[in-house]
């Protein structure tokens, strides 16, 4: 979602806040900008679209000062227009701010002297505490009074006219970091941002609101209290964003699969037998599993329901995490709920999180980032170890959040008596195998560019997939619609003839996730009955498949031999390579997507 820098610095800050602003590039934004104190006088800039714009801006009309805060927005209320962006500034005030203001509705009324400049939630955040201070309240006392009466999930930094040596940062929802350095200062959405500038980062708890000057940092929790957060050091490899020589970071994440795989697989198990470094999970007396997430995500979790019910005879519930509160479903204190984001500040994950809370027997989330809010909140966290990914589109977290989540279903296997030590270590064998298959298949990029000049073409396109590549066909869909912005479907394959069937003609390409698995016959019957409607069939398997599927298909990839228990996570390749040149050949923007953030930090 957006971005937020603050810096107080020994030096201009504008400069530092648009490097740090570009960092957050990769959130997903609309529009930018700039707020600083100069001799002790507020100024701003706004620019709508890239950065780029709001750079070009700052050259013609500079904007001096040592103090100051920067904001990417999403557009949520209101349009992006100049008016809208961020910072905010009601009088002696600037405001920016992620997330939303549920309330803004109510106070906005309540402040309707004099006209509002924007129609967004947050230029009532700058002219509540505008009031404040006009009722004599000091700017510290102030921020905390606005933010006592704001609802919604928010991340949010104040700078005050007249006042060089003062940030206020509150955080209820949504990230927000404080950055030490020497004499200086600095508040990021996350270490990410704030990476160039210092490795010494505090994370704000839930309620925190924090009074930073170049001194240091006060915090205060929820109830008013002094609080000592930890200052952890963030090392600069786990917060490198650069593309090394790719074109795009999603194709440079695409790549780096091979690697980020080994990695989470050498942390979960040693080759015989999984292993959880960080904590104890008792699978035997579970007698539910509650899977919950968003987007990609889900399809992962989609995925992994086989693996538990096939393997360990685990029976598993899947939800979409923005409807599990909400239908209010029943949880067993002996269910275990798993909730799984790259993130892990995926607002709908984290409020489904805290609905199940007191009501699961545990507590387990599968996240990228370790100390993100759903991580804490969590009774045990489980890293996936994919590193920083950039690309709005998930790829490599994809496939670790898979990894990690295999092992997951070997472990409750053996522990539920369902397989003994020989089958644990066979299937251990199998996911050791699938960085170098993984790298075999990234070899087919040529042969996937060449074919997807055709597949731009077209206006609709459906997946389908049986058994566990149904999923993968939902995510192969996802990607291709969300990057190249053509329609795109995923099904079951035995759905066709119960509607998608209909859609079928010679102007529609079928992609077809069929590895020579027990359901390969049946996938070829419904490929069958696409070709006889003239549909052009894109079949995905193996050798075996593609000997067995006779002629007639459109393209033909040949995948590696792979154990089908497994095969999803070897066939995200080719599902992430179509969308990526299918895109590239749209000259759609392949890392940031119109309308798409990285981070969806608000419901």
């Amino acid at each position: 979602m957006c971005g937020i820098v603050g810096v107080l610095g020994n030096h201009e800050v504008a400069p530092l806040i648009l490097e740090a602003l570009k960092r957050l590039e990769y959130r997903g934004y609309d529009s930018a900008g700039i707020a600083t104190l100069q001799e002790g006088h507020l100024d701003r800039r706004r620019a709508v679209g890239k950065l780029v714009n709001l750079s070009d801006r700052l050259v013609h009309d500079p904007l001096p000062g040592k103090a100051g805060i920067g904001h990417t927005r999403w557009a949520t209320h209101g349009a992006p227009t100049e008016a809208n962006a961020h910072p905010h500034r009601a009088g002696r005030v600037a405001v920016v701010h992620n997330g939303i203001i549920e309330n803004f509705r109510d106070l906005r009324a309540r402040l309707s002297d004099r006209p509002f400049e924007s129609e967004t939630d947050t230029e009532t955040v700058a002219r509540l505490c505008e009031r404040h201070m006009a009722d004599g309240l000091p700017p510290r006392e102030a921020a905390a009074a606005t933010v006592r009466e704001l609802e919604g999930a928010f991340a949010l930094a104040f700078l005050f006219e007249g006042e060089e040596d003062l940030l206020v940062a509150a955080r209820r929802g949504s990230p927000l970091a404080i950055g030490h350095g020497e004499g200086e200062m600095f508040v990021g959405s996350d270490a990410i941002a704030l990476a160039p500038m210092t490795h010494r980062i505090t994370y704000l708890e839930e309620g925190d609101i924090a009074y930073v000057t170049r001194a240091g940092v006060e915090i205060f929790d929820a109830e008013g209290r002094r609080a000592n957060r930890e200052m952890r050091t963030i090392s600069g490899q786990s917060v490198a964003v650069d593309k090394a020589g790719h074109r795009h970071f999603m194709l440079k994440e695409i790549y780096e699969q091979p690697t980020v795989l080994s990695d989470c697989l050498r942390h979960y198990s040693d080759g015989t037998a999984v292993t959880i470094r960080e904590g104890e999970l008792d699978f035997a007396q579970t007698d539910r599993l509650i899977l919950v997430a968003c987007g990609t995500a889900h399809y992962a979790c989609l995925v992994a329901k086989y693996w538990f019910e096939q393997l360990a005879g685990l029976p598993c519930d899947v939800d979409i995490a923005s409807e599990f509160r909400y239908r209010e479903p029943p949880v067993s204190d002996r269910a275990t709920a798993l909730f799984v984001s790259q993130s892990g500040e995926t607002a709908d994950t984290l409020a489904a999180l805290r609905y199940a809370r007191d009501k699961a027997a545990r507590i387990v989330s599968v996240v990228n980032v370790p100390e993100s809010s759903i991580a804490r909140d969590s009774d045990l966290a489980l890293p996936i170890l994919a590193g920083v990914e950039v690309g709005v589109a998930s790829t490599k977290a994809f496939m670790n959040q898979l990894g990690a989540l295999a092992h997951l279903a070997i472990l409750a296997a053996r522990q539920r008596g369902r397989i003994d030590s020989a089958r644990e270590a066979e299937l251990l064998g199998t996911l050791r195998s699938l960085p170098g298959l993984i790298n075999q298949a990234l070899a087919l990029e040529p042969q996937i560019e060449a074919q997807t000049r055709r597949l731009a073409e077209a206006q609709s396109v459906l997946f389908l997939g049986r058994g566990a590549m149904f999923p993968m066909a939902l995510e192969g869909a996802l990607k291709l619609k969300e990057i190249s912005y053509i329609h795109a479907e995923g099904y079951a394959s035995g759905e066709l003839k119960h509607g998608p069937i209909a859609l079928v003609d010679k102007s529609v390409p079928v992609v077809v996730l069929a590895p020579r698995d027990g359901l390969f016959d049946k996938t070829v019957s419904n490929m069958q009955e696409v070709m006889a409607r003239e549909g052009r069939v894109w079949l995905v398997t193996d050798a075996e498949g593609g000997r067995l599927a006779g002629d007639g298909v459109w393209h033909r990839l040949v995948m590696p031999t792979v154990d089908p228990v497994f095969a999803p996570m070897l066939y995200a390749v080719p599902a992430q390579l179509i969308a990526y040149h299918t895109a590239l050949h749209k000259g759609t923007d392949v890392d940031q997507p119109r309308n798409l953030a990285k981070s969806v930090t608000v419901e």
